[in-house]
């Protein structure tokens, strides 16, 4: 998940809000640990039923982390494509979004040790019989999330229109309205959506491109990387990481 050139990244910093609130937020040093997220990514970051707080397998991970630490976590929502530039300009502290650790953000982040490995999927209407496999969108239209990994395969399909949206429950919502062909997307976000009640799609394939996710943090704090690293592997020590992981994947890890 990222901007490709430097238009899209100086446009992303730019609709970051602005405010005072952000200047007096506090800092490390006061204990707490801000962090960024992109609250569309089921199961890793969503809204919670009560509208107010957010939950998924990376708000626990995260607490879990801050806890272990001594950090009362505060988390800032905010969209996917603004979350390097929050971290670049100090808004935030560290960022965990289901975020794919790779060369062209190492740029400018740095990655905590992996702690998820995921991969692409694609899903197609249910009543789509015919479509075994990537090579079978030649020429259709695909939705993706815009500046995600899923959207940088789906580009290579070849004739494809590739249809992006701000994330993925937008991506999901034309989705049910017919308005793409199909979806490519992170496999536990779109399985996650398939079970709670996407009864519309249907995964085909295998995984593609098996990525890992890292928590990224300003580019250069060495030592919050390494608390953060500390802090994982006491957590998968204890078994606290495990129990996290199979609370919403079903399955130990």
């Amino acid at each position: 998940m990222f901007r490709r050139n430097l238009l899209a990244f100086l446009c992303a910093l730019s609709m970051l809000p602005v405010s005072a609130s952000f200047a007096k937020s506090p800092t490390i040093e006061d204990g707490v640990l801000l962090v960024g997220t992109d609250s569309s990514f089921a199961p890793f970051e969503f809204l919670a039923e009560d509208g107010k707080n957010f939950t998924g397998f990376d708000m626990d991970l995260i607490r879990a982390i801050g806890k272990e630490l001594g950090y009362k976590v505060v988390v800032q929502n905010m969209g996917f494509d603004a979350t390097v530039p929050a971290l670049r300009t100090g808004i935030v502290d560290a960022v965990i979004a289901g975020m794919t650790i790779n060369e062209k953000r190492k740029k400018f982040v740095d990655f905590s040790d992996p702690y998820y490995t995921s991969g692409l999927i694609i899903m197609v209407p249910s009543s789509d019989t015919t479509t075994k496999s990537i090579k079978d969108l030649e020429g259709k239209k695909i939705g993706a999330q815009v500046g995600t990994t899923g959207m940088f395969r789906a580009e290579k399909v070849p004739g494809a229109k590739v249809v992006t949206f701000a994330n993925a429950a937008e991506t999901f919502l034309e989705f049910q309205n017919g308005g793409v062909d199909a979806v490519i997307q992170d496999f536990p976000v779109v399985a996650y959506y398939v079970a709670q009640g996407g009864n519309k799609g249907r995964l085909v394939g295998s995984k593609m491109e098996a990525e890992e996710y890292g928590i990224a943090v300003t580019k250069g704090n060495k030592e919050l990387v390494a608390q953060i690293n500390k802090a994982l592997a006491s957590l998968k020590k204890s078994g606290e990481f495990q129990r996290i992981y199979k609370k919403w994947f079903g399955e130990e890890n």
